[in-house]
């Protein structure tokens, strides 16, 4: 039989993660309806049902909140990620595309997934103030650029895209192809089916990196 100290710690630390979830979830809701900038901590708590001080026993600042959503909506994601990685261990161009397609497909059906999407592309005005909430996307931003890059790297040796395709580039086109479709989606969701829009939109800029060889060879000629 657990003795009564264990009980009552691990019904402690089960208290403090379902707190924490609840002011995740209240921030994600404020945020989402107010913006980051125009939203307090005390607002949160409020939201929450909570004090301040429960805000700041778990979160620093805003920035710390939102760094816990994105790791809250990313965390199933990045499973599912390396799943593909696995899958397509020899095939990059595949990889390329199901891991840009699952990130949509999330957004498109998850609420967590397209409230963070929404936060950080409609409802956070990069000021002074969220400096900080800026400079942990710009990090988190790069790290997929990396990894996209290195995918494109590893299309262009395994001789799936030629050899005159800038592999940054062309990492930065797949991110102006999912931040484009997701942010216009996001300001009118009857406009247009993400999922399905983003597909077309990014199978054929694929298709057109393959033929980029052959477009220089006739212009050189």
């Amino acid at each position: 039989m657990e003795n009564q100290p264990s009980i009552m710690a691990r019904k402690t630390k089960e208290e403090a993660l379902a707190t924490r979830c609840q002011l995740l979830d209240a921030a994600q809701s404020v945020f989402c309806e107010r913006g980051v900038s125009h939203t307090s901590l005390h607002e949160v708590a409020t939201a929450a049902g909570l004090t301040r001080g429960a805000v700041y026993w778990h979160f620093e600042n805003k920035a710390d909140l939102l760094a816990a959503l994105w790791e809250r909506a990313s965390l199933p994601i990045d499973t599912t990620l390396e799943e593909i990685d696995q899958k397509f261990a020899n095939d990059p161009l595949a990889r390329i595309f199901h891991r840009t397609m699952t990130i949509i497909q999330r957004i498109a059906t998850e609420d967590d997934a397209r409230a963070l999407m929404s936060i950080i592309l409609l409802k956070c005005e990069y000021v002074l103030e969220t400096e900080a909430v800026r400079l942990h996307l710009v990090e988190a931003r790069e790290q997929c650029l990396s990894k996209s890059a290195a995918d494109f790297q590893a299309a262009i040796d395994a001789g799936q895209l030629p050899a005159t395709v800038d592999p940054h580039t062309a990492a930065f086109g797949t991110f102006a192809i999912f931040d484009g479709t997701c942010f216009h989606w996001l300001m009118a969701p009857e406009r247009f089916d993400l999922v399905q829009l983003a597909e077309q939109t990014f199978r054929a800029y694929l298709d057109g990196l393959k033929c980029m060889g052959n477009c220089d060879a006739t212009q050189a000629s």
